[in-house]
């Protein structure tokens, strides 16, 4: 059976959609992007912080399961300039710093309210 997730430390849907399904306790985090959780707003600055605030939402969603970014094991990363490519690696690193997820990283020609980037990730979280 699917469980719906939803935490206010992690942005509101824009859309229909939910921040997370969990089933069977593999977890699917909708696609986040660099939204401030209390404002709703795209977070200024510059990448590396939009790039921290998406894999803080990520990171929001997946422990309001009880699971950790450890438990991540896929992410899909979608970048309007993959010229960003190593500077995107810099943050990403100190996110997953050992046994990093399965990743793969896109290049887009945009993306919604046209923010730099956006990821997706699957966690096993066990039972959610």
């Amino acid at each position: 059976m699917k469980k719906i997730v939803s935490t206010e430390k992690a942005p509101r849907p824009v859309g229909p959609y939910s921040q997370a399904i969990c089933v069977n306790g593999w977890l699917y985090v909708s696609g986040q992007i660099p939204l401030d959780p209390v404002t709703g707003d795209i977070v200024r600055g510059d990448f590396k912080v939009q790039v921290e605030r998406v894999l803080e939402n990520i990171r929001a969603i997946v422990e309001s399961t009880g699971g950790r970014l450890e438990d991540v094991v896929k992410v899909t990363v979608y970048l309007r300039d993959i010229g960003r490519f190593s500077e995107f690696n810099e943050v990403y690193s100190k996110y997953f710093p050992r046994d990093p997820p399965a990743r793969s990283v896109i290049g887009v020609s945009s993306l919604p309210r046209g923010v730099e980037l956006e990821i997706d990730a699957v966690a096993y979280v066990g039972n959610c």
